[in-house]
């Protein structure tokens, strides 16, 4: 536990920011800039918002903040189209306001990952507008993935590859030419085999880490190589071989791009962490959270998984060894800015298709709050309780759910356009999160938010849960206030437990013990650090969680 002074309004001193392993043991913090604060009163948040919110976050007991993307975009896809990596979006502020975020996080002993996004940029780039003012095979194209259509005039697309948003991969150009587009067609793909390309985004990393950034996430790290030979091969994201021989994800040849980035990243003291975003095969993921590599990687399972036991153990146990197989140490993660919130989809019933019940507006099958908030609680806990780094994104220590009737003309998610209005996107998990009980945003800012709040939002905010015995606030509070002085080892000891009831041990004895079922189970014996709901009675209720000590 580091010496230093305590930050002002607190009791809790402010810890060390030159451990080159904070990452191990971390929480960290997802903040959506666009929906977290808006000073500017424009509707939409900014990083003075951030910065006007640390205080918040530490209190909260975060140990880092990652912003998504913040820099100039276009927004077809909620800032994942950069137009600019060295830059700060103007409507979300400027570069004085971005260091004068790292200096308020660092003084709070909090530090600053930021989002990077290699895969693609916008067609608002320079690079790609100069690409489309420049001939074929010109080195601005070269940059980029462009090739001649098939057919007898070009005028089909080079391969039958996929948007990841739907509809064709490819868009055609004024010349004829087509270019690759994983994601919308405002996101044209870069060719990571240019040297150039790769020049230039390791300038991007030393910009940020020399302003102070402590760490990247990696956006869609799996899919920067490709195999462009032709004829094009199929690709099938959704079942990837485990020998990296898909041609568009998972490719063997990212990891010498990622190695590269090592290097860079360990020209810092302390070095600078990262972490990647890779949606592929358990057995793969351990290759890109080598110390060689990025560190770490997403483990995104509990996020996938149900409110079940089996799979709850299952997944510990493959991810505890997958760290200790590369080096790393594992990540916890139940909720993103691209996933229903983890308190709705455990109120929907076991099964239930969780974009269906978007498009029918949260009506169809029926939501149980409740239980949804009680199980969300509960898995929170026991994920707070492993050895590894834990993600918590904006609005679930409030135990937010997620807007599902957002009207049709207010979307922004390009997957509701894409998918010819099938797919309502993930609009719902990024509104404005509520600070105060009323107001015209519910705090979020002066005056409205450029996406809906439902009218209930004020019972779910920081002012109506702040000091609140029992309020989700307060639970996650006194979590991470345990944890901080209580993440010894990363390994764990099962014990011995009734059936659908998980519990573990950790290095120095402390208990997280979980009853996954509905009945109530007798308490184990040790004194009650933090429970998910009021324990009665000596009994630990169904769909609950529970931190003992010896």
């Amino acid at each position: 536990m580091s010496t230093q002074p305590p930050v002002p309004g607190t009791d809790q001193p402010t810890p060390s920011l030159h451990d080159p392993d904070w990452w191990r043991q971390a929480v960290v913090y997802q903040v959506y800039p666009r929906s977290f604060a808006d000073v500017d009163g424009d509707g939409v948040g900014d990083i003075a918002g951030v910065t006007d919110r640390v205080p918040y976050l530490r209190e909260l007991g975060v140990d880092a903040i990652w912003l998504s993307p913040f820099y100039p975009s276009a927004l077809a896809d909620g800032g994942y189209d950069v137009a600019d990596y060295r830059d700060v979006d103007p409507k979300l502020g400027t570069l004085a306001d971005f260091d004068a975020l790292v200096a308020a996080a660092h003084a709070a002993g909090i530090r600053i990952i930021v989002d990077v996004v290699p895969n693609h940029t916008s067609d608002l780039h320079v690079w790609f507008q100069e690409a489309l003012e420049s001939p074929r095979g010109s080195a601005a194209r070269a940059r980029y993935v462009f090739r001649d259509g098939s057919g007898p005039d070009g005028a089909e697309p080079p391969s039958d590859w996929v948007s990841n948003f739907g509809g064709s991969a490819w868009t055609r150009v004024a010349d004829g030419q087509w270019y690759l587009h994983l994601f919308a067609r405002e996101q044209p793909d870069l060719d990571w085999s240019n040297p150039e390309v790769r020049a230039d985004f390791e300038q991007t990393l030393r910009f940020w880490s020399d302003r102070g950034v402590d760490g990247f996430r990696v956006d869609v790290a799996h899919a920067m190589a490709k195999d462009l030979s032709e004829p094009f091969r199929p690709s099938d994201q959704d079942h990837l071989p485990l020998d990296g021989s898909d041609p568009l994800y998972d490719r063997d040849e990212v990891h010498e791009i990622l190695g590269s980035w090592r290097r860079v990243l360990d020209e810092y003291d302390p070095p600078r962490s990262a972490i990647a975003e890779a949606w592929v095969p358990a057995r793969r993921r351990v290759l890109y959270a080598r110390p060689t590599e990025l560190g770490q990687a997403f483990n995104f399972d509990l996020l996938e998984a149900p409110f079940d036991p089996e799979a709850f153990r299952a997944i510990i146990d493959e991810n505890l060894a997958q760290a200790s197989q590369s080096g790393a140490s594992s990540t916890w993660v139940l909720s993103n800015h691209d996933v229903v919130r983890h308190a709705t989809r455990y109120g929907l019933p076991d099964g239930a298709d969780s974009g269906a019940w978007l498009m029918s507006d949260g009506r169809e099958p029926v939501l149980d709050r409740d239980r949804g908030l009680r199980r969300a609680r509960a898995a929170s806990l026991l994920v707070l309780a492993l050895p590894g780094s834990a993600y918590v994104y904006q609005g679930e220590e409030l135990g937010l759910h997620e807007v599902a009737d957002i009207p049709y003309d207010r979307l922004q998610d390009p997957k509701w356009a894409r998918s010819e209005h099938t797919d309502k996107g993930r609009d719902g998990c990024r509104v404005p999160i509520p600070w105060t009980r009323s107001g015209s945003s519910f705090g979020f800012g002066p005056d409205g938010a450029h996406l809906p709040q439902p009218a209930d939002f004020g019972t779910w905010s920081v002012e109506a849960e702040d000091g609140v015995d029992g309020s989700t606030l307060e639970l996650y509070r006194a979590a991470l206030a345990f944890r901080r002085t209580h993440r010894g080892g990363e390994d764990l000891t099962w014990l011995e437990t009734p059936d659908r009831v998980v519990g573990f041990a950790r290095a120095d004895g402390w208990r997280s013990v979980t009853n996954f079922g509905t009945d109530p189970v007798p308490l184990p014996e040790g004194a009650v650090v933090v429970a998910s709901c009021p324990i009665e009675d000596g009994l630990l209720p169904g769909e609950s969680t529970v931190w003992l000590t010896a």
